[in-house]
């Protein structure tokens, strides 16, 4: 995975509710904020984290990927801001949520084992 193939990959970890996936591409000690307001310290409280969403609000939910900011900070490096519409996410009570935009804010850094995401904050845009 590189900083390019990262908003891709992480729309189609979402659609297909891999929170596997997702936690693959963080860092062991990545901070991670969810589009619910949750909060991870590691890539193992992510990936807890994130399947519980999949498995609540987010369960059928998908992204449509819209506009897109690549930072490169050097060779080792790189910020992305990925704008996303969510669909098909679902209250409580199983009721459709109209679609909402949001930001996927990630850092990046090369390491040894590749690509990890060592800060990721996806969020509601009102």
């Amino acid at each position: 995975m590189t900083p390019d193939d990262f908003p891709r990959l992480f729309a189609a970890a979402f659609g297909a509710q891999d929170s596997a996936a997702i936690a693959a591409w963080l860092a062991e000690d990545a901070q991670v904020v969810t589009l619910t307001g949750g909060h991870a310290d590691t890539a193992a409280e992510a990936q807890a984290l994130i399947a519980n969403e999949f498995s609540g609000i987010f369960t059928a939910a998908r992204l449509v990927t819209g506009k897109l900011h690549l930072r490169p900070l050097g060779p080792g490096g790189a910020v992305l801001h990925q704008r996303y519409v969510v669909t098909g996410a679902r209250d409580e009570t199983g009721t459709d949520i109209p679609r909402f935009a949001a930001l996927l804010q990630v850092v990046l850094l090369a390491r040894v084992e590749g690509w990890r995401a060592v800060s990721l904050t996806f969020s509601a845009l009102i």
